[in-house]
Parts: structure tokens; C-alpha cells; sequence
């Protein structure tokens, strides 16, 4: 299957610049994956597809505002530091700019002192680990110094950085939003625990690689980006108990998606435990654990489009979103949603 096989065309205009005010008012696209019928929907109306036993799966990963703008102190260069993975206690893999200028030995200083680093490694891919200096908590620093990673077909400045994190995020990490589960208040997620759906949490830092575009002409031949997830006994306990009574595993995500069925055996049964997980869906795939999914919409000939197609089927997929652009849904992060039953 060629990677070309996932390509649509994407007015620009329809690329969600920011997000709305009421998290649960965007709209959402409802997809039979069986059938191929289509309904326009609320998000908030998601209470309408969902039953009581069945169990929810959301991510709780929160983004870290992990661009550092700093200068060289040697030659006042502006340079960029973006952290990808904590590897010790002070020492981060990061990517920087301008990569040329930043050698191992090169020292960084940002806010006017409050936060140094030092490159003490070029590793063999570009990226660079550095050692950072700094008193006091590097957290709250780093809050006061960094910037949100917004996607790069972002380009309005984000107003508020609670907006692209989710209402229950938790475990900081990551490099990137888990977009489905922006479109949830914590009035909505209420009203849905009362409803006698369970709701779990897992999570998964979502890594840049999440945006590299796909080069290799056959998908088969396209290597996944590594990215560190953590099921606790709990949420393994609470999947597996919905499975076997008979209850929809609905993941919140392709993040959700891909953390459960990187840890599900060939049964279905779903381990706790932590890792890494390099697990590339794409059509062919057989879910193991997932029956629905909760999504934003996909750029054109993404691994996220593949994930979508290879539970829907892609005809189904390329469709929607043919007609989710003629009705002008608004698409990627900041986007609108869609439910795939």
C-alpha cells in the first residue's frame, strides 16, 4: 500500500487556528465503520453513541512547554532548545537551532540567566543532550520560560496554554497534545460516569515524531517514531473486565489506541506495565482491544489517517473526510472530532 493511497486535498483555510471557547461545542462527524453511514453531530451529543458498561480510554499525559528561546552567551546568537526526553534528573535529548553553532562544549543561557545548559553530546541522529544548570525548581522554570510546541500549521500565538492540554491531564511528558481528548469539560466527562460508563486512564507522551511526514513510498517500509506509555493494574483490570462483560473499549485518541494495543497479548488482554512502543497501525491491522474510536481529523498521508483507515477501512475514511470539507469541519488539533463505530 503506497503512502500516496492517503493523500486529500486540504483547503487551508479549514486548518483550525484556534480553539473554541466551550471545549464540548465542536462539531462531530459520526462514522459506521461498517456500513459507512455518516451523521453531523455536537461533541457534546458523544453522550448519544455511548452505553452504560462501556469503558472509555483517555490519556493523561500533559505537555510541557518545552521550547526554550535562549543565546549564545558568547555571541548573543539566538538559539532554540526543544526538549523531547528527560534522560536523568538534569540531562535532556533535545533537538536545537541553529544545529551548526550548537557543538558539544556550547553553552545556552535563557531568561536572562535563570536557565543554562550545556551540549554535552551530539547524538548520531541531531539530536543533542544537554545538561541544564539552574536554582530552584526546573518545572516552575521552565513554566516561566518555555513555550507551548504547538504543531508547525499552528501559526497564531496561543493565548491561553491550558487550552492545549487536556481537562484531565496529569503526567507531564510530552512533546504534544493528545488532540481527541481536548473536546472534554469535566462536566461532560461527569455526565458520562453517570451514565454507567467507566472511564481509565492510561498514558503515552506524545513525541514530535507524531508530526514527521511519512517519506517512504510503501507505507510497510515507514519506521515509527518511539514513544514511552504506562498502563497501571487498574485501568488493565477496568479494560479487561469491560471486554469480558461484554462492554465497547472506546479509546480517546490514536495515543490511547496504540498504547492498549502495543500492551494487548493475541487474546486481547490488555498488561499493565510501562515501555516503549514503536507500533505502527495501518490497514490490515486486527484491533485486539479497541471496537470505537473518539479522533480529531488527520493530516493527508499521516500515520494517524492510517491508524483511522485501518479500523473504518480507508474508502470509508477518504470519503468523510471528503464530506467533512465540503460542510467546512474544521481540522487537525484545534479542529473537530469524529466517532468511529
Amino acid at each position: 500500500m503506497k503512502t500516496s493511497d492517503f493523500y486529500y486535498d486540504l483547503p487551508k483555510e479549514l486548518i483550525a487556528q484556534d480553539p473554541l471557547s466551550d471545549r464540548a461545542s465542536s462539531r462531530l462527524l459520526v462514522l459506521d465503520k461498517e456500513s459507512g453511514d455518516i451523521e453531523h453531530r455536537v461533541f457534546s451529543d458523544i453522550t448519544e453513541y455511548l452505553r452504560p458498561g462501556d469503558c472509555l480510554v483517555l490519556n493523561d499525559t500533559k505537555v510541557i512547554p518545552a521550547r526554550l528561546l535562549g543565546v549564545k552567551p558568547d555571541t548573543g546568537a539566538a538559539v532554540e532548545v526543544f526538549l523531547l526526553k528527560r534522560k536523568e534528573d538534569n540531562v535532556w535529548e533535545t533537538l536545537v537551532r541553529p544545529g551548526k553553532k550548537l557543538r558539544e562544549g556550547a553553552r545556552v543561557t535563557f531568561g536572562e540567566g535563570l536557565l543554562n545548559c550545556e551540549i554535552i553530546e551530539c547524538l548520531p541522529d541531531g539530536n543533542r543532550l544537554v545538561r541544564f544548570d539552574f536554582n530552584g525548581i526546573f518545572e516552575e522554570i521552565l513554566d516561566k520560560l518555555g513555550q507551548m510546541p504547538l504543531p508547525p500549521y499552528i501559526t497564531h500565538k496561543l493565548q491561553d496554554k491550558n487550552r492545549y492540554q487536556t481537562v484531565y491531564a496529569k503526567n507531564e511528558g510530552s512533546a504534544a497534545a493528545p488532540t481527541a481528548g481536548l473536546h472534554f469539560t469535566n462536566e461532560l466527562l461527569d455526565k458520562i460516569r453517570a451514565m454507567g460508563v467507566k472511564t481509565c486512564f492510561v498514558t503515552l507522551h506524545v513525541g514530535l515524531g507524531t508530526f514527521r511526514p511519512v517519506k517512504a513510498d510503501d507505507i510497510a517500509d515507514h519506521k515509527m517514531h518511539s514513544e514511552w506509555y504506562h498502563i497501571s493494574d487498574e485501568a488493565a483490570a477496568m479494560i479487561n473486565g469491560t471486554k469480558k462483560a461484554g462492554g465497547r473499549v472506546i479509546c480517546v485518541g490514536t495515543t490511547s489506541c496504540r498504547t492498549i494495543e502495543s500492551a494487548a497479548l493475541p487474546d486481547g488482554t490488555v498488561t499493565s506495565g510501562s515501555g516503549d512502543t514503536e507500533i505502527f497501525i495501518y490497514p490490515g491491522y486486527k484491533f485486539k482491544v479497541l471496537d470505537c474510536l473518539i479522533t480529531n481529523f488527520h493530516l493527508p498521508e499521516s500515520t494517524l489517517l492510517m491508524l483511522v483507515s485501518a479500523l473504518a477501512g480507508r474508502e470509508n475514511i477518504l470519503n468523510a473526510y471528503k464530506i467533512a470539507i465540503d460542510e467546512r469541519y474544521r481540522f487537525f488539533s484545534f479542529g473537530d472530532a469524529m466517532f468511529i463505530h
